[in-house]
């Protein structure tokens, strides 16, 4: 079989959604009213806790120390929202909740016994979960190779979007971009004509704007680096190594 397309199918079959951790959580064991929470988690760290699902809950549970503790979710008006903007959907309220007891409950907690969800008064002084995004973006232009050399040498790396879920992150992050796209951790090998991440993964969860990611790039003329657009619908397209643009950068620390 020949050597690259025996590359191709190798690549192919080992395409799988990364489980890496995007968000870290902290547990404040100082009682606060929510509002008071909210402002130390955005000194301190990113936010309150926004959580996409279980597997953000249980790791959120494992951090917590019993009582009640506040997270991210609050309610203007008539729907939820989380205190990062982030449109995640995930709900686990406990049964009958949010039943906004005397008209005034709009901040959200968790039981510790359960880890449930219950509505209550945001004057209410509870423990609280900050969250830490892994996902940092730096708003100075530079290159591909430029910003790969800042993120390496001030945080991990280029970011890579291996699911849907990190999507949605870069998403929240590029919304503050100063250029109208942002680069990502996305290059095009050349000799197979393929996508793959800084880690030599191949591109499996894809988010290509039209025109995009499929057509064969000449990499005759210049070298193609994948990007995220900040405005939009936030789609990758495949723009040009030199144009310097604002870069995500991962940080596992």
């Amino acid at each position: 079989m020949d050597q690259t397309l025996y590359l191709i199918l190798l690549l192919i079959a080992l395409c799988s959604v990364s489980e890496c951790v995007q968000r870290q959580y902290h547990f404040i064991n100082v009682p606060k009213n929510w509002t008071e929470a909210q402002s130390y988690c955005r000194e301190k760290y990113t936010d309150l806790a926004t959580v996409d699902n279980m597997k953000d809950m249980n790791e959120l549970r494992k951090n917590a120390n019993g009582g009640h503790v506040w997270i991210g979710l609050f309610r203007v008006g008539v729907p939820w929202q989380w205190s990062d903007q982030s449109n995640s959907t995930f709900r686990n309220w406990d049964s009958g909740q949010p039943d906004n007891y005397g008209g005034y409950e709009k901040c959200a907690e968790i039981y510790p016994n359960t880890g449930r969800w219950n509505d209550n008064s945001c004057n209410s002084q509870f423990s609280f979960m900050c969250h830490e995004d892994k996902l940092i973006l730096i708003k100075e232009n530079l290159t591909w190779p430029e910003a790969l050399r800042y993120c390496r040498q001030n945080h991990v790396d280029l970011v890579s979007v291996h699911s849907e879920e990190i999507q949605r992150r870069v998403m929240n992050v590029v919304k503050q971009a100063s250029t109208e796209a942002v680069w990502l951790g996305l290059h095009n090998y050349c000799l197979m004509n393929m996508w793959l991440w800084l880690s030599g993964e191949i591109v499996c969860y894809q988010n290509w704007a039209p025109g995009n990611g499929v057509e064969p790039e000449d990499c005759r003329l210049e070298k193609r680096k994948g990007a995220v657009q900040s405005g939009g619908d936030q789609r990758w397209i495949s723009l040009p190594e030199t144009r310097k643009l604002n870069f995500i950068c991962r940080n596992d620390e």
